[in-house]
């Protein structure tokens, strides 16, 4: 199914205006993969087929979320890159323990959470190497403008080779349990998950103050004046102790110089300037 240059066009432009990925030229084969199964489940013949399906609806429907939702990448996997995560255990959750005594809560915002591997692989985190917690209200907001990742995120449901992927053995016994072809995460972890929808260049809701923000491997994919929006918010978000990972190629330098990188054990995060600094 080959896609026509104005066809490929028209897909960019959706996929910018609506989740601000850039496809350049040089993409149409990736857009040709992830929208041909979508125009066979349509019963089209075409891809050209499907664009005038999409030309058609004057307003963004289901089919334009679906068309969307296929050209976001949602790579993931537990404990991906594992240093941010050891900085976490091994720095941020002691000091914020200390720092957060007086009203033990914690707040943490995974952003761009795909099907939950990130969320989830904090909660586990959280449980597993910090008892003292246990009396402590904790929550994880986990967000995604993609509704079908979502929903195996809140599913909790994952495949042999999902559950392989960075997982630790001891944890999948600890905090899974298999019920016939896959593993399901237990409620102890799931219940401090919340799963919401959320499309980070539209409107933010009214977001809480947080401790600790993951938003990691997104940006990428976005151009320049998106990064910038999405950091100048993000100072808003996060509380003055916070801190902000991002992914292994992704940094604040150059985009917005109200922030300052830390480093916090092997990997570097990211706070907002205090005043004067």
């Amino acid at each position: 199914m080959a896609l026509k240059p104005e066809e490929f066009a028209y897909v960019a432009d959706l996929a910018r205006s609506n989740a601000a990925i850039v496809l350049e030229r040089g993409k149409e084969y990736l857009v040709e993969t992830r929208l041909g199964p979508i125009a066979r489940q349509e019963g089209l013949a075409t891809l050209g087929e499907l664009i005038g399906r999409l030309r058609a609806e004057r307003t963004f429907g289901s089919l334009h979320a679906r068309v969307v939702d296929a050209l976001t990448t949602n790579e993931t996997f537990f404990f991906r890159d594992f240093h941010p995560f050891e900085a976490v255990r091994k720095h941020v959750i002691p000091q914020l323990i200390e720092q957060r005594a007086s009203v033990k809560r914690l707040t943490i915002w995974s952003g761009a959470c795909s099907t939950g591997q990130e969320p989830y692989s904090l909660a586990m985190l959280l449980r597993d190497s910090f008892p003292q917690l246990r009396d402590w209200t904790l929550k994880i907001l986990a967000t995604d403008l993609s509704a079908t990742v979502l929903a195996q995120a809140q599913a909790g449901r994952y495949t042999q080779l999902e559950v392989n992927r960075g997982l630790p053995a001891p944890l999948l016994i600890k905090y899974f349990e298999k019920r016939e072809a896959h593993w399901f995460i237990k409620e102890d972890i799931r219940k401090i998950v919340e799963f919401k929808p959320m499309n980070l260049i539209q409107p933010w809701p009214i977001m809480p103050g947080f401790d600790l923000v993951f938003l990691r491997n997104v940006m990428i994919y976005f151009d320049v004046e998106t990064k910038r929006s999405i950091l100048r918010r993000m100072r808003g978000c996060l509380l003055p102790h916070g801190h902000l990972f991002l992914g292994t190629a992704e940094t604040t330098m150059n985009l917005d110089s109200d922030w300052k990188p830390v480093p916090v054990g092997s990997t570097v995060a990211y706070q907002p300037l205090k005043t004067g600094e």
